[in-house]
């Protein structure tokens, strides 16, 4: 199978910063030859509404080729449209509301589940999450493509967790007329084994004999990410740009 090309870790936003507005992952898919059948797109997004909770808005959207069924028809068919409002209490990562509405579905009765994912209020997104949502909504107690849009919402509950503590910290600091550096805005000594416990063995960075973890609680501090890194350089070095 073919492999698209490396990354040009030089662009802010690797390959999709170049891809057509209306196909962010066209260029994902260019170096591919035959005849599509099937495109899903999962979208996720989160958005803070104060300082104890966030929502996130989940999005699948399925289509399949008209071509399979009507040979003159060389459209795309949209097959599932659903969208999943989680609203989640900080930091517990409690669901406090959930709200799940089919707006494309193959067949009539497919909307009868929809009400049932707001059995989601008071369940933490936490560790233990993903089986928990089987235990729920898997097999004949759910919609399956709900069910993984769901899923795949999780890792963004738990990456918003970051943007919360640090627009908090950033706000405080404001507020106090302190330092707003974002170096300055990581998390405190006395924050960081918190910090390592969330995150500890869910990736090999994470490792719990791995040189990150031994770093942090030997004293160390969390570098800034990668990409903040650069652009923060971009701006030292242009910044009139």
């Amino acid at each position: 199978m073919p492999r698209p090309e490396p990354f040009d870790w030089t662009l802010e936003s690797p390959r999709v910063s170049t891809a057509p507005a209306d196909d962010p992952w066209a260029l994902d898919y260019a170096d591919l030859e035959g005849e599509p059948l099937h495109l899903r797109n999962y979208a996720v997004r989160s958005y803070r509404l104060g300082r104890d909770r966030f929502l996130i808005r989940g999005v699948v959207d399925d289509r399949k080729h008209a071509s399979t069924w009507l040979p003159d028809d060389g459209s795309m068919m949209v097959m599932h449209h659903m969208v999943l409002d989680l609203l989640v209490e900080f930091p517990t990562l409690v669901i406090l509301e959930a709200k799940m509405v089919m707006e494309a579905h193959p067949h009539e009765v497919c909307i009868e589940i929809e009400d049932k994912y707001e059995q989601l209020q008071g369940v933490s997104i936490a560790r233990g999450f993903t089986h928990k949502v089987r235990e729920m909504f898997g097999g004949p107690r759910g919609c399956t493509h709900a069910t993984a849009l769901l899923q795949a919402m999780a890792p963004v509950a738990v990456q918003t967790t970051w943007g919360m503590m640090m627009a908090n910290r950033l706000d405080d600091a404001i507020e106090r007329g302190e330092d707003t550096r974002p170096e300055m805005l990581m998390p405190l000594a006395e924050d960081r084994a918190e910090s390592v416990a969330r995150s500890l063995n869910t990736c090999h960075v994470w490792d719990e004999q791995g040189p990150v973890v031994a770093h942090l609680l030997g004293g160390g501090t969390i570098e800034l990410p990668l990409p903040l890194r650069r652009r923060m350089a971009r701006r030292e070095a242009a910044p009139d740009s």
